[in-house]
C-alpha cells in the first residue's frame, strides 16, 4: 500500500514538475513576443522619427511662430506687440475683401467646372473597348506635368494683343482692333479660370479613374440586365458610388484654389488695378513687394487657414449627411 501511495505522489510531482515546465515554457513565448513586439515598435519610432523631426521643424515650428507674429505690428524692423489688432484691420482692409471675392470667383465657377470635366474625361477612359489608353490617359495628364511658370506664359501669349487669340478673331472678322484680354477686370478672370481649369483637370481625373476601376462590372452588367439606361446607371450607381472621391477631390481643389498664386501671378500680376489679385498674392505683396509688414501677412495666413478648415469642415458633414 505504501509502495502505491509512494508511486501515485511520484506520478503527481513529475506531473506537476512537467506542467510547471509548460507553464514556463508558455511564458517564455509570451516574454519573448512581448520583447519582439517592443523592438519592432522601437524600429518603427526610429524610421519615423527623421520625418517627423522634418515635418514638426518645417511645419508645425513655422505655424506657431506665424501664429505669435501676427500678434504683432509695424514694419520688418520695428516689430511690436499689437494683440488682435491685425485681425481687426482684415474688415477694413479693401485689397483683402478684394482678393477674398476674387477667390470665391475663381472657385465657385471653376471647381465645379473641372470636377465635372474630370469625370467626364475618366468615364471615357474607363472604356473597355477604347484603343490607345495609355496615350490618351498620358495626354490628359500631361498639363499637370508642366511647369506652372510655363503654362501661364503659354496662356500669356495666347492672349496677349498679338497672340494666337486676336489674330485668329482679326483673320475671322470677329473684331477690328485688338483686345488686350489680361488688361480686362472680367476676361482677366475668365483666362486664369480657362489656365487652372486646362491645368489640373487631368490631375483629378486620375482620381476619379482609380474610383472608376474600383467599382464592379458585375453591378453595371445587372443593371444592364434590369434595363437600366446609360444615364441611370451613371447617376444611380457611378455618382453614388464615387462619392467619397468626389469628396476629396472637391476638398483638394477648393484649398488649391483658395491658395491660388502661381497662375495668377505670372498672368496678370493682380491686375488690372486688383481685379484679380488673390489672398496668397496679396500675402506675398505684403511681405516681399511693398514696405514688409511680416505681422500683418501673418494675418491673413492665418484667415485662409480658417476659411480653408471651415469649407472642409461643412464638406465633410454635408458628404456624411448624404451617405
Amino acid at each position: 500500500m505504501r509502495g502505491l501511495k509512494n508511486g501515485f505522489s511520484g506520478t503527481r510531482r513529475f506531473i506537476r514538475k512537467r506542467w510547471k515546465t509548460a507553464e514556463q515554457r508558455g511564458e517564455e513565448k509570451v516574454a519573448k513576443a512581448i520583447s519582439l513586439e517592443s523592438k519592432f515598435k522601437r524600429a518603427g519610432w526610429l524610421f519615423v522619427s527623421p520625418a517627423a523631426l522634418l515635418i514638426f521643424i518645417l511645419n508645425f515650428y513655422p505655424m506657431v511662430q506665424a501664429f505669435f507674429l501676427s500678434l504683432q505690428g509695424g514694419l520688418a524692423n520695428n516689430l511690436h506687440f499689437v494683440g488682435f489688432k491685425n485681425y481687426l484691420r482684415l474688415f477694413q482692409d479693401d485689397v483683402f475683401r478684394a482678393s477674398v471675392a476674387n477667390v470665391f470667383v475663381y472657385l465657385i465657377f471653376q471647381v465645379p467646372i473641372m470636377l465635372f470635366l474630370a469625370l467626364i474625361l475618366a468615364s471615357i477612359l474607363n472604356n473597355p473597348n477604347l484603343k490607345y489608353k495609355g496615350i490618351f490617359r498620358t495626354c490628359v495628364f500631361l498639363p499637370c506635368a508642366t511647369a506652372l511658370v510655363s503654362s501661364a506664359l503659354i496662356f500669356k501669349s495666347i492672349f496677349s494683343p498679338d497672340g494666337l487669340i486676336n489674330v485668329l478673331l482679326l483673320q475671322n472678322g470677329f473684331i477690328r482692333s485688338p483686345i488686350n484680354f489680361l488688361a480686362h477686370p472680367v476676361w482677366a478672370k475668365v483666362i486664369i479660370i480657362f489656365c487652372i481649369t486646362w491645368r489640373w483637370t487631368g490631375y483629378n481625373t486620375v482620381f476619379f479613374l482609380a474610383g472608376l476601376q474600383n467599382i464592379d462590372s458585375s453591378v453595371y452588367e445587372a443593371a444592364t440586365i434590369d434595363g437600366a439606361s446609360s444615364r441611370q446607371r451613371f447617376f444611380k450607381i457611378t455618382l453614388p458610388l464615387l462619392r467619397p472621391v468626389i469628396l476629396l477631390t472637391s476638398i483638394m481643389s477648393i484649398n488649391g484654389t483658395l491658395q491660388l498664386f502661381d497662375e495668377v501671378k505670372n498672368l496678370t500680376g493682380g491686375g488690372p488695378g486688383n481685379a484679380t489679385v488673390t489672398i496668397s498674392q496679396y500675402i506675398y505683396n505684403l511681405s516681399f513687394v511693398y514696405n514688409p509688414q511680416f505681422g500683418y501677412a501673418s494675418a491673413i495666413s492665418y484667415a485662409i487657414l480658417i476659411m480653408v478648415a471651415l469649407l472642409s469642415f461643412i464638406q465633410l458633414k454635408v458628404g456624411d449627411k448624404n451617405q
